[in-house]
């Protein structure tokens, strides 16, 4: 089928989610910036508003921006009593920050931790922090943006699979929690709540880049062309499931050699625990048997020098699979997150050095189109945020 052709309603469309996005981007914005940045007339600009306050999409302030001259006020996204709580959800824990529809957080970054045996524990974990949130911010209809670990279906609302879970069965998420919260609940996988957070808020990134979250599994996600690029079976961005040894370790996907037996922090506190209980006992002080990934972490930067080499080798497996990413996507810019990212720069460069033989890269690092890889900066409170713009890129696909 042929794409429709731009006739002057869909122009309008197009401006209406240029300007609704510079104003979900700048939080605050007089009509002048938004016409600098556009390239469209003051009066263009000033209709485009009036369509997007009669839709109670955004927001006029008497206030201005600038002290100089008159001020024709500002603008910004509209309130409507609403707030967004988003949580980063996993079977033994929730993170979870208020923020409004702006999506700037009206509280400090909250952590729980979560005994979930089975999917309903997990849910009414989830519906203990929302009730407590509609306490702290009465008069106040709030909404959910969660971010699940594993595969989830955003279109349906469920969890397809969730790794560290103690059960196997698909979880409807936003159904069940829409009927028990009368509430509106938007969901998606927990790479691409890091992916919206660089998006939305990393403003030297390009228009196509990828988020890897390397921790206790591994997991990516791709912006190409400034959209989430989801695959039909939203299943895009698992990298942690290409096979780099057929022989390997059984995966819980059910294949054997994923990039995840070798590369994650599980894996790799496995391959610890196995060695050193093998070996006579020491004065490390250590129960290998209850390793802590921060212990790992720990010895990793002492010194030892077996941890030291097997970390190695998981960056090393880490960088040969993103050489064959980046060779088929071609996506050069790559932002790691996760707490395998505490090995630091050490474990970084290895991968970095996995990926520099690339036959399509350029050479030198300061050409605008070379691959650049590096660590993500976002804090971890933006990081949780970035889920809640799941609703900008809805109220944008609506316009």
């Amino acid at each position: 089928m042929f794409e429709p052709g731009l006739n002057n309603s869909r122009i309008r469309s197009y401006n209406k989610r240029v300007l609704l996005t510079l104003i979900y981007q700048h939080k605050q914005v007089s009509k002048s910036l938004l016409a600098t940045q556009t390239g469209l007339s003051i009066p263009a600009v000033g209709n485009i508003l009036e369509e997007l306050l009669a839709e109670r999409l955004i927001d006029h302030l008497s206030e201005g921006l600038s002290k100089r001259g008159v001020s024709g006020g500002s603008y910004q996204i509209a309130q409507n009593n609403r707030l967004i709580l988003c949580m980063n959800v996993t079977p033994t824990g929730i993170e979870s920050l208020t923020v409004d529809s702006r999506i700037m957080p009206q509280e400090t970054l909250c952590s729980s931790g979560t005994e979930a045996p089975h999917p309903q524990a997990l849910l009414q974990a989830i519906e203990r922090i929302y009730y407590a949130r509609r306490k702290q911010f009465p008069g106040w209809r709030i909404d959910l943006a969660l971010a699940i670990h594993g595969q989830v279906d955003p279109v349906t609302g469920v969890s397809q699979t969730m790794p560290q879970a103690p059960w196997k069965e698909p979880v409807e998420i936003k159904y069940l929690l829409e009927e028990k919260l009368d509430t509106r609940v938007l969901l998606d996988n927990d790479c691409v709540m890091l992916a919206l957070a660089e998006k939305w808020q990393n403003a030297e990134n390009s228009r196509d880049f990828c988020v890897i979250n390397v921790d206790y599994g591994i997991g990516s996600s791709f912006v190409i062309n400034r959209q989430i690029y989801r695959g039909s079976l939203y299943g895009s961005g698992q990298i942690g499931h290409t096979i780099v040894n057929p022989d390997g370790a059984a995966c819980d996907c059910g294949r054997y050699g994923c990039l995840e037996t070798v590369a994650s922090l599980t894996a790799l506190k496995k391959r610890v625990r196995t060695w050193y209980k093998s070996q006579p006992p020491g004065e490390t002080g250590i129960d290998w048997d209850t390793l802590t990934s921060a212990q790992l972490i720990k010895r990793y930067h002492e010194g030892d020098r077996l941890i030291q080499g097997w970390v190695e080798q998981a960056a090393n497996a880490i960088g040969l699979s993103l050489y064959n990413f980046l060779n088929i996507l071609n996506i050069n810019q790559i932002y790691f997150y996760g707490r395998c990212c505490a090995f630091g720069d050490r474990w970084l460069q290895s991968i970095i050095r996995q990926t520099g033989a690339n036959p399509f890269d350029s050479s030198d690092p300061h050409m605008v189109n070379a691959t650049h890889i590096g660590f993500g900066q976002l804090s971890r409170t933006q990081q949780v945020m970035g889920i809640g713009y799941l609703y900008a890129e809805k109220a944008l696909a609506g316009v």
